[in-house]
């Protein structure tokens, strides 16, 4: 599967806007909105569009701590694995999970709304599963949060 210029185009505009209508995105990647739409299906129906969702705000929604946190295990096998997954998965405000090389085998990206929050969703994560170190970073201010990926390495 290859991405030409219109539409990598169209996955920009749509990943700063979903809510565009089928119209006004023809128009900005010069088409008309039948080749438009046709192309958005195919990129729905090859998985390059996997969903469209609405961002909330975490603070208007009293989320406003945001946690980072890093674990290791002492245990690689995949029973455990699984646990892990199935515990961590099950707790909402655990939001990403990523397995990692390196030190630390996996990070996890918590929204609470405090730090008593926060240590109700760290004592449910140790009780899934057994771990050798928990780290957490909390964070202090927010720089850059995006969903938009760069299409620029779009083939």
């Amino acid at each position: 599967m290859t991405l030409d210029q219109k539409d990598r185009e169209i996955l920009r505009l749509l990943q700063a806007d979903a809510t565009i209508s089928i119209n006004d995105l023809a128009a900005a990647v010069h088409l008309t909105p039948t080749p438009c739409w046709r192309r958005v299906q195919k990129l729905q129906a090859q998985g390059v569009i996997r969903k469209q969702v609405v961002l909330c705000d975490a603070v208007k929604v009293n989320l406003g701590l945001t946690t980072f946190v890093t674990i290791r295990t002492g245990q690689h096998n995949e029973q455990w694995m699984e646990r892990f997954v199935a515990g961590a998965t099950s707790i909402p405000e655990i939001v990403e999970i990523y397995r990692l090389s390196g030190d630390a085998d996996y990070l996890l990206k918590i929204v609470v709304p405090d730090i008593k929050r926060y240590d109700l969703v760290y004592k449910r994560l140790i009780r899934s599963v057994e771990l050798l170190d928990v780290t957490s970073a909390f964070a202090m201010e927010t720089i850059k949060c995006t969903t938009a990926l760069p299409m620029d390495y779009a083939e």
